[in-house]
């Protein structure tokens, strides 16, 4: 039994939507606990499949956890077991994630490579490497990654910004003996959320917040660690923002930071889109007239590749032509065709799309090929005439809690059925 999503016609929405916790925020901070002498309790954790999907790996490696309501208490100083099994990592690239922080704990570890990917195409290399240049031993067999050695302050200089690579050097480095010093270092607010916490668990962290971040490691002295507030999702909020304005809305998010969301607003605003702040809530007003816009991808505090298919959706009901550039991953574009099938007028040509507006959208049957791709296809069914049918929506489940519902009080029509497959 597969499930898929059908969504009718709904192109006005109204109301308030509360954000969850960053996924992530929640996967780095939680795989940390790895370091811990003692129970940690997080609290605002989204309830997502990638969470569920590391609590089980971790709890396969000798972790004890409580989760409800989103509070997690986990206990991982009775972890008996190194090794990170292609059963549980293939289901979610962040699984990487464990190497670090097991590697700095128990000196060894074995962890399959995720999601049988080959190296390179999204850079485990650079966690690699990196590790190697900290005195690990490092080899690959049969799918897996092999560690062993006892971690020791250097000076890294990733080639390419890496978010999972910078979080995976800095818990190593929160072991390991000696100054680390991490050049060209991701800066986006998850990456400093785990600083902060490491730093309020004993480690002595600099550069917080900037491309250059210095940790004095505790040479294999475990962590205490504090009860900690995931931040709200960023890529959340634009999600919602984005389902405001392809059906020029007003709706109000609450739990929310703007500051983390300034390199999309910026782009709503050239887009004819204004907002109210208040705190932890912004309100998006309607455009007079939908502009088209340019977007080029780029690293925090730049403009997150993570929001360029919502984008995409939106810009189909934009007066004229807009372009966008995705410079940070290869095969993100997968959507532009299933958008096409709906009556998008939009063309690629190598890193750079090109999308015409405005576009009188029609329902049809599309396929989600991954977890951003396929709330741009919810998006663009919103205001599509008739019936649309988004299949393989599990990979919506990975990143976004109860999408469904929050839809669903914004007035959206929209469920989840299921479909039989021979």
């Amino acid at each position: 039994m597969y499930k898929y999503l059908k969504i009718n016609y709904s192109p006005k929405l109204k109301g308030t939507v509360t954000i969850s916790g960053a996924k992530n925020a929640a996967l780095p901070i939680i795989a940390s606990s790895i370091l811990s002498k003692s129970e940690v309790n997080f609290i605002n954790v989204p309830e997502v499949a990638d969470v569920k999907t590391l609590l089980k790996l971790l709890k396969n490696l000798g972790a004890e956890f409580k989760f409800e309501n989103h509070n997690l208490k986990i206990d991982t100083s009775d972890i008996n077991n190194t090794t990170a099994v292609y059963e549980i990592v293939k289901t979610m690239r962040a699984s990487i994630l464990v190497l670090g922080p097991l590697l700095a704990r128990f000196g060894h570890c074995k962890v399959s490579l995720p999601g049988g990917c080959a190296i390179g195409a999204r850079p485990v290399d650079l966690h690699l490497k990196a590790l190697k240049l900290m005195g690990a031993d490092i080899s690959i067999e049969q799918g897996y990654i092999n560690a062993k050695g006892k971690l020791k302050g250097t000076d890294i200089i990733f080639d390419k910004i890496t978010v999972t690579g910078t979080e995976n050097i800095i818990m190593a480095a929160s072991l390991a003996k000696g100054k680390t010093r991490i050049i060209n270092a991701a800066k986006e607010p998850e990456v400093t959320q785990l600083c902060e916490i490491l730093k309020d668990a004993g480690v002595d962290i600099k550069g917080i917040g900037s491309d250059e971040i210095i940790i004095y490691g505790t040479d294999g002295e475990l962590l205490e660690f504090k009860t900690t507030e995931i931040i709200p999702d960023r890529i959340e909020a634009g999600t919602y923002l984005a389902a405001a304005a392809i059906t020029n809305s007003r709706i109000t998010l609450n739990n929310v930071i703007p500051e983390h969301l300034e390199g999309i607003l910026v782009k709503f605003k050239e887009m004819g889109f204004d907002f109210e702040e208040n705190e932890r809530n912004l309100t998006i007003l309607p455009a007079k007239k939908i502009a088209p816009v340019k977007i080029v991808t780029t690293e925090y505090p730049g403009f997150p590749t993570d929001m360029q298919a919502q984008f995409m959706a939106i810009a189909t009901q934009a007066n004229g032509m807009s372009v966008i550039e995705e410079r940070l991953f290869e095969n993100r574009f997968m959507h532009v065709p299933e958008l096409n099938r709906l009556g998008a007028n939009i063309s690629i040509n190598g890193k750079v799309a090109t999308i015409i507006g405005p576009s009188k959208l029609i329902g049809a049957d599309v396929m989600a090929t991954d977890l951003r791709a396929s709330s741009a296809l919810v998006l663009a069914g919103l205001i599509a005439k008739g019936e649309t049918n988004v299949h393989r929506i599990y990979h919506l489940f990975r990143g976004y809690e109860n999408f469904v519902e929050k839809f669903k009080n914004l007035g959206a029509k929209m469920e989840i059925l299921n479909e039989e497959k021979p």
